[in-house]
């Protein structure tokens, strides 16, 4: 295995790349079969259980949210394609997507009073 950091597009925030002599099919059941995903990656650090998006057995998205305040979120991508050794290139892209700042309890606006 290594990992190497490399940039992957102008907007990735931050790209790690691990080679595994397991198949891909192998790696790919690790990222999406809940049962196993759940041992490196929790359903409590995640914004949802569920993937936003996926391309069966070659990318699938989801979406993380820090437990602390400001709560920020970011998006991670698992990229998995077959290496010349008959293993797997597994990339990990995660992008900051802003915080979700708690709501005032009122707008700080002026309020129109009803007319008696």
């Amino acid at each position: 295995m290594s990992d190497a950091m490399k940039p992957d597009r102008p907007d990735a925030n931050l790209v790690l790349e691990f080679e595994f002599d397991a198949p891909p099919a192998k790696v790919w059941r690790a990222v999406t079969v809940p049962e196993l995903r759940e041992r490196w990656l929790p359903d409590c650090d995640l914004a949802g259980a569920e993937p936003e998006s996926s391309i069966p057995g070659e990318e699938v998205r989801y979406r993380l949210r820090d437990s602390e305040p400001p709560f920020r979120e970011s998006r991670v991508i698992f990229r998995i394609e077959p290496n010349e050794d008959g293993g797997t290139r597994f990339r990990i892209i995660q992008q900051d997507i802003g915080a979700k700042l708690p709501q005032p309890a009122n707008s700080n606006r002026c309020l129109m009073r009803a007319a008696a």
